[in-house]
């Protein structure tokens, strides 16, 4: 296809696609790091459970069919097997429930960084009553070389748990090495990927990787209260989490109050009655998404990336990011003097970004397009002395 029809068609799904946001009809809305614009397909699926539970009053058998469902389109995201994906509440309820697996005796050590997001550091150090060894890779500046864990992961190290992409400035790791690295080495590689799932391509199989997790908030455009934790096949057996409960069972309405029985499949990581409004959600987001592709949408994503920093550049601003494509996620960091009062003066323009660690964060979907880069870019020429600028 010649390159100026497949712009144009490019073009062409982006706006088809940017259309089921009604969001766009008013603002500009850069903050998908945050939580995913709420789509049409996504409310209408919301009404659809509303309306199951009018018509059919407690229609279980229904609800937990559409889990199931959900549980499949994952699997068929990263490319697992729905034996090897588990449906959870949130990422801290998954890795609660793979932490009380572990017994931490003849490999106590568990690996993470400085770039993680909070709740998996507040984990694994409070299973050192347990008997965990907690040890944190040390970034330099906004970067975290591979030599970090290099200098850590050892034959005492059951596991590294580690970032994809990090939340507050969008530098991202080199999975691929980390599971060279902790294989080479005895452990198992666990990757959080909450920064980026739904904005690139995701096999498990291809990168290597043990475990896996996720939530449907941010880039898979879902709502709160699902997360998913894929396991490889052949590890799920080693583990019996304490942390569990009925969803956790091989046979989930056996009523068994006497016998602890887990379930064959990743599914013995599963707790209590699933969240049944946001499994609805969440798989009519899942489903949208594959309408368009995950190539697709990395492609578009990493334009726009590269777009607003060429821009900043420019403008002298002082970027947290990596600037090669390689090494960022879907969202750019700028420094700012005062990131909340600039948020706000960008809230009041109808730009809706967000910030951390004291600077502003733009992150980017599928749904967003040159003119959204090009408008924060010239609103932030107005606040200057909001912004930190690099030296010549």
């Amino acid at each position: 296809m010649p390159e100026v029809s497949r712009q144009t068609a490019q073009d062409s799904g982006v706006a088809a696609f940017r259309k089921q946001f009604p969001i766009f009809d008013q603002k500009i809305y850069l903050s998908s790091c945050s939580q995913g614009a709420l789509s049409r397909p996504v409310e209408a699926a919301m009404q659809e459970f509303l309306e199951s539970w009018h018509t059919h009053g407690n229609p279980w058998e229904i609800w937990v069919g559409r889990m199931e469902e959900l549980r499949v389109e994952f699997a068929r995201l990263i490319n697992a097997e729905p034996a090897e994906v588990a449906v959870t509440f949130s990422v801290s309820t998954a890795l609660n429930s793979l932490a009380s697996a572990l017994t931490y005796n003849d490999r106590p050590k568990i690996v993470t960084s400085d770039f993680d997001f909070p709740t998996v550091g507040h984990i694994w150090l409070a299973q050192q009553r347990r008997g965990a060894e907690v040890a944190f890779a040390g970034a330099n500046g906004n970067r975290l070389p591979l030599r970090a864990f290099e200098e850590l992961v050892d034959e005492r190290t059951a596991l590294v748990s580690t970032t994809q992409v990090c939340y507050k400035n969008g530098f991202k790791n080199n999975i691929s090495a980390l599971a060279e690295l902790a294989h080479e080495r005895g452990a198992s590689l666990l990757i959080d990927a909450y920064q980026c799932m739904g904005t690139q391509p995701m096999d498990v199989k291809a990168l290597d990787l043990d475990i896996l997790v996720t939530g449907a908030l941010k880039y898979l455009l879902g709502s709160p209260g699902v997360a998913f934790m894929y396991m490889r096949k052949d590890m799920i057996e080693r583990f019996q989490p304490s942390d569990s409960g009925w969803f956790g069972q091989e046979n989930v309405f056996a009523y068994d109050v006497h016998h602890l029985r887990y379930a064959a499949s990743a599914r013995r990581f599963e707790t209590g009655s699933p969240p049944v409004p946001n499994v609805y959600t969440s798989l009519a987001a899942l489903r949208l998404l594959a309408g368009v592709g995950l190539d697709v949408i990395q492609a578009h994503v990493q334009a726009l990336a590269g777009r607003f920093i060429d821009g900043a550049r420019g403008r002298r601003l002082a970027l947290l990011t990596p600037e090669e494509p390689a090494d960022r996620g879907p969202l750019v960091m700028v420094r700012s003097t005062d990131a909340p009062r600039l948020v706000e003066a960008l809230a009041k323009q109808g730009i809706l970004c967000s910030t951390r660690d004291g600077s502003l964060r733009v992150s980017l979907h599928y749904y967003n397009t040159e003119g959204d880069v090009d408008m924060v870019l010239a609103a932030l020429d107005h606040y200057p002395d909001l912004l930190v600028h690099a030296p010549n």
